[in-house]
């Protein structure tokens, strides 16, 4: 064996193990394991399809992902990781599905509709988080970066020391932010349920709000600009400067100050 042929053999094992050591994925049956890092403020993105995305930010630089697949199919759901231009994503691909996980990726023909993943995230601080559900909730906790949670048929909660947004059609949204310097909009929106959002107390926006069945409440005076038409108003916190909306049709919208106990 010559020296050239030794030192590639060398550069690939050193190769193989830092990749082990920045992701290692694991799909068996019923669970699936999955570790990685990434680098500040990239992104995580969990895709689920029947059941709970559940994400908590904590210590440490490791991004630790299981999932636990429950009811008829569960063996032949499988659980795809890909990158992104700006991270990770992670899909629960269903039978039928001819597509691949990616960061557009979004379930069709999807069988097997009676079995549930139940995803968990640990994660650093220092990350984006965006959660996607269709039939289930999505909860992200003690975020340090900005987080969407986003589903039809459940409820969206996030917690964050930055700022996030969040969306569903079935189900109620609450939002503890303690970042109120975004730029551009922020938008809550629900159809069927509650939309409460809590912001620090040196808030600046131009607030628009709107319910058709259910209360407007704010914990900050505004500034209203115009009249309340039906169940929607427009109005200013502060000096405003950048858009929040906040929107259901059944339920009630709130705007709570930091401390509010979300």
């Amino acid at each position: 064996m010559n020296i050239r042929t030794c030192r590639l053999r060398l550069l690939t094992i050193v190769g193989l193990v830092l990749f082990s050591g920045l992701a290692w994925g694991e799909d068996q049956g019923r669970e699936f394991h999955w570790s990685g890092k990434l680098a500040a403020d990239q992104l995580v993105q969990v895709k689920g399809v029947n059941g709970n995305i559940d994400a908590e930010a904590g210590g440490g630089d490791q991004i630790e992902v299981t999932a636990e697949k429950s009811g008829p199919d569960a063996d032949r759901v499988k659980i795809q990781v890909a990158s992104s231009g700006d991270g990770v994503v992670i899909c629960a691909i269903y039978p039928g599905s001819s597509e691949s996980c990616s960061p557009g990726w979004r379930a069709s023909h999807v069988r097997g509709s009676d079995t549930k993943v139940h995803f968990t995230v640990h994660m650093p601080k220092n990350l984006r988080f965006s959660g996607q559900n269709i039939n289930g909730d999505v909860s992200a906790k003690g975020m340090g970066r900005f987080v969407r949670g986003e589903s039809i048929n459940g409820s969206v909660r996030v917690s964050t020391s930055a700022w996030a947004e969040a969306e569903t059609v079935n189900g109620s949204i609450e939002a503890r932010m303690g970042n109120a310097d975004w730029s551009g909009t922020l938008s809550f929106k629900s159809v069927n349920g509650s939309v409460r959002v809590e912001l620090p107390d040196n808030l600046s926006a131009d607030v628009r709000f709107k319910s058709l069945n259910g209360h407007i409440s704010s914990d900050f005076p505004i500034t209203i600009s115009g009249s309340f038409i039906g169940q929607s108003a427009k109005g200013r916190v502060g000096n405003g400067g950048r858009e929040l909306s906040i929107e259901t049709v059944n339920g009630s919208v709130e705007l709570k100050k930091a401390g509010s106990g979300i």
